[in-house]
């Protein structure tokens, strides 16, 4: 049931006096809940329970918060057809995604439940003392990580689950020890609070301290603002726009003590296409990416918003195919007016640029809220003379460089902002011939993808989603797999620690069976 409050703790609360509801674009109307932002007062007694959580959860047990984590999952799959229904009113996106993306939420519990139940993610290191080595002693030193503390996580506009309320921040969080405040996104705040109470109930099943999570509403950026300010919150995770993610970077680099904001932003995710592999596949190639640039309305952060390739009648050929392609395919439905409305801004402002011509775009009548695939090409040297052509346009769109040669392809490069992808589509023989364009794009990405489309993130443990400024504030870690636990961890070491005190994982029995490194060798061994 969605009441439109705020759940501090366990407990529903809706003192603020500003409230909102939701929108369904697929049928342009509003739909029926009202929504009751959380108030000043509702923020510090979240913030409050969460430290105060924080003292037990940060030091519970691998087992337990596996417990808690899968009866989070439990609790999703429970919701059914209520919690479906209703990512599909305040997105317009179908069933079957909403259903897909339940499904990567679980599992992505699941295998945070999994990590922390078998325990050897805390890196626990040992260094037995020498006590007669000279001229000095070797003292005994024993390290692990530990959680940092409360953290906030901002719910995404594009992923109502896995990369909101229970999504990948949010679970990597729980597994570490941290209890986490929810920043509900506005756009599906019903969702959002369906997957809370999912967790409320998953808490107090498995006997979580009240605070373990709260769910805040919030129309505008003043929630958000003032939890990132707030002296309690030890680190922030956030998936949206550059200047979303910028201004609480900014916010939390100004606090008296300042903190970590792990934020997956903008990307137009580079494709490069090799002269033979354009020639030769050509036609493929240009079905495929029509496909990649229109899946979800363009509305992933890993939507292919760039091609480059050089001059030819083949590149001239693949540009004609995939203007084909993409006007065949239907139009589809935005997630919110404001979505669609950014979106048609940021296409115009492009189109606006001296020297960019439009290849394709979708001529007839859509509805509303749905958006016109776009095709545009720019010659090499204009691109890299304006850079408001770098820039993102979230949506189905993108955009063709002709480059006169490889070496103006490899500048071009060069002069990119880093990326969450990057992709190579060239001949084994090319690939070899061009090992600097591999290392060129590659300290410019995080993921680098050999013939393939950037679209579709793979959760599993080789996986990196981030990449260097300003695809994420951080490119040493991922926002995707069991390894994003490290954003919400500190390494702490205990010299000359009575055994019987120090934390299960560093004792010398070794009570958890987990492996540890002991004296520079790995093992599960007891000391």
């Amino acid at each position: 049931m969605i009441t439109g409050k705020n759940y501090i703790g366990n407990t529903l609360s809706s003192k603020g006096s500003k409230t909102y509801t939701t929108y369904n674009p697929q049928l342009n109307i509003e739909n029926g809940f009202s929504f009751v932002e959380a108030a000043s007062e509702e923020i510090d007694e979240a913030v409050g329970l969460a430290r105060t959580a924080s003292i037990g959860f940060g030091a519970m047990s691998g087992v337990k918060k596996a417990d808690f984590l899968n009866a989070i999952a439990d609790e999703i799959l429970a919701l059914d057809e209520l919690l479906i229904k209703t990512y599909c009113s305040e997105t317009g996106l179908p069933e079957g995604r909403a259903i897909g993306e339940r499904g990567r939420t679980i599992g992505q519990l699941r295998a945070f439940a999994a990590l922390v139940k078998e325990g050897s993610w805390v890196e626990a290191s040992i260094d037995t003392a020498i006590p007669d080595r000279t001229p000095v002693p070797k003292p005994d030193l024993r390290k692990m990580l530990i959680p940092l503390g409360p953290v906030v996580v901002f719910g995404a506009s594009n992923f109502p689950l896995a990369y909101s309320t229970a999504g990948g921040d949010t679970a990597a969080a729980f597994a570490a020890g941290c209890p986490v405040i929810v920043k509900s996104h506005p756009m599906h705040a019903g969702t959002g609070e369906l997957v809370a109470s999912a967790i409320i109930k998953a808490a107090k099943k498995t006997n979580m301290p009240n605070g373990v999570f709260s769910n805040l509403n919030s129309s505008g950026i003043e929630v958000g603002s003032a939890l990132v300010k707030h002296p309690g919150i030890k680190a922030v995770g956030f998936t949206g726009s550059i200047g979303g993610g910028r201004a609480l970077f900014n916010l939390a680099a100004q606090r008296e003590e300042p903190i970590p904001v792990f934020a997956e932003m903008g990307s137009v995710n580079p494709v490069v296409i090799l002269p033979e592999a354009v020639s030769k596949r050509g036609e493929d190639l240009a079905k495929t990416y029509a496909g990649s640039i229109t899946l979800g309305t363009g509305q992933f952060c890993t939507n292919p918003g760039l091609l480059l390739g050089i001059k030819s009648d083949a590149l001239t050929g693949f540009i004609t195919r995939l203007s084909e392609e993409i006007i065949k395919i239907e139009p589809s439905c935005m997630l919110h007016p404001n979505i669609i409305g950014a979106y048609e801004t940021k296409k115009e402002k492009a189109l606006s640029q001296n020297g960019l011509q439009v290849a394709a775009e979708i001529q007839q009548n859509v509805q509303t809220n749905y958006a016109r695939q776009t095709v545009t090409t720019v010659e090499g040297k204009t691109f890299l003379q304006n850079t408001t052509l770098h820039q993102e346009v979230f949506g189905p769109y993108s955009i063709v460089v002709q480059c006169e040669d490889i070496a103006q392809l490899k500048e071009i490069i060069k002069n990119l902002e880093g990326q969450l992808t990057g992709t190579i589509i060239a001949e084994e023989n090319e690939l070899e011939a061009h090992q600097d364009i591999t290392i060129a794009l590659q300290n410019k990405v995080g993921r680098l993808i050999y013939n393939g489309v950037p679209t579709g993130v793979e959760v599993c443990p080789s996986m990196q989603h981030g990449g260097p400024y300003p695809a994420s504030t951080d490119s040493r870690f991922t926002a995707v797999g069991i390894h994003s636990i490290k954003r919400w961890v500190r390494p702490i070491s205990y010299q000359d620690w009575p055994d019987s005190l120090l934390p299960d994982a560093l004792k010398n029995s070794n009570p958890l069976k987990i492996s540890r490194l002991v004296n520079n060798e790995q093992t599960k061994n007891s000391l």
